[in-house]
């Protein structure tokens, strides 16, 4: 498996990020051979979410790994708090309850990333801030993040936590490429036009930090997938000749359209089946011609001014 730096750590992670948010629907022996293939492909990156599944995949995952002190240093966990039933909420005090019970599921002392999940329109960066120095001191996290933040949200965490912010976890797919879209639409009057995101794509890689796609198959906001899709025939049929003459599917084409680009991004996963997760790490060997990645934008739907 190919590796990159995230963001400005040291920590040298695969290009792929295997998602666990659906880990509770596999029984324990499928999920004990899930992530052994994962480790046999060497996407040892497994991202989590306090909220996954109630708590119950961190658990899954734990168990499914059988972890121990020699296993938790051969993997790279990644996990995600702030979203709470009704509300969003990075007090100080939520983040580090969180973050124990977290390592409580996991079997583990520590994280390698932590990151916060969906902005909380009440954060007090000074909390955050207090929050992020005591798990770092404690040894409980190692490197911090946010999910689903503009560039000013992230500015105004920054006005506290001293910790580099290493990734930005973000919606994008072929279908949901709007933070692409927009950067190539300045000054038209078209859709494609209006900024969602506060240019988000081009802040986090002026500040290096690691965009971490999520959901990289979807259209819409989790409607279905593209690929296969009666919906989407142009951009199925391009997918599938440019997978051809690559001999991959047109799975591994979704996600190395993904690594293409510049940004040096790691997709998210979220794939339970075998199959398709080593279909999205042999994209990490893939390396889309500029023209083949055009095409298969504006077979999307996306139109060039």
């Amino acid at each position: 498996m190919r590796t990159m730096k995230l963001g400005t750590s040291n920590l040298e992670v695969p290009v792929i990020a295997v998602g666990c948010m659906r880990i509770n629907s596999l029984e324990k022996n499928e999920a004990e051979r899930f992530v052994q293939s994962a480790l046999d492909a060497g996407a040892n990156f497994f991202d989590h979410a306090d909220i996954y599944g109630g708590g119950k995949c961190e658990e899954i995952f734990s168990e499914a790994i059988h972890m121990n002190d020699d296993i938790r240093e051969k993997i790279i966990l990644q996990s995600k708090c702030g979203i709470r039933k009704g509300m969003f909420d990075f007090s100080k005090e939520h983040i580090l309850e969180s973050v124990d019970n977290i390592l409580k599921r996991l079997k583990t002392d520590y994280l390698d990333i932590l990151l916060l999940h969906r902005p909380d329109a009440l954060v007090e960066p000074e909390e955050v801030a207090e929050a992020f120095d005591l798990l770092e001191s404690t040894g409980k996290v190692r490197h911090f993040g946010v999910s689903n933040q503009t560039p000013m949200q992230i500015q105004l965490l920054k006005k506290s936590v001293k910790q580099p912010l290493v990734a930005n976890q973000l919606q994008l797919s072929i279908t949901n490429s709007t933070m692409i879209s927009n950067g190539m639409n300045v000054n038209m009057l078209n859709e494609s036009a209006v900024n969602r995101d506060g240019n988000v794509l081009d802040f986090c890689r002026l500040n290096d930090i690691t965009i971490q796609p999520w959901s990289p198959f979807q259209y819409g906001f989790f409607e279905g997938v593209f690929l296969g899709n009666e919906k989407f025939p142009e951009l199925n049929l391009k997918i599938d000749e440019i997978a051809a003459k690559y001999e991959v599917s047109n799975t591994t084409i979704a996600i190395a359209w993904l690594l293409r680009h510049p940004a040096r991004m790691q997709p998210v996963t979220g794939t339970t089946t075998i199959e398709r997760l080593m279909d999205c790490c042999k994209a990490a060997d893939v390396h889309l011609t500029r023209q083949e990645w055009y095409e298969i934008f504006r077979a999307a739907g996306n139109v060039l001014p």
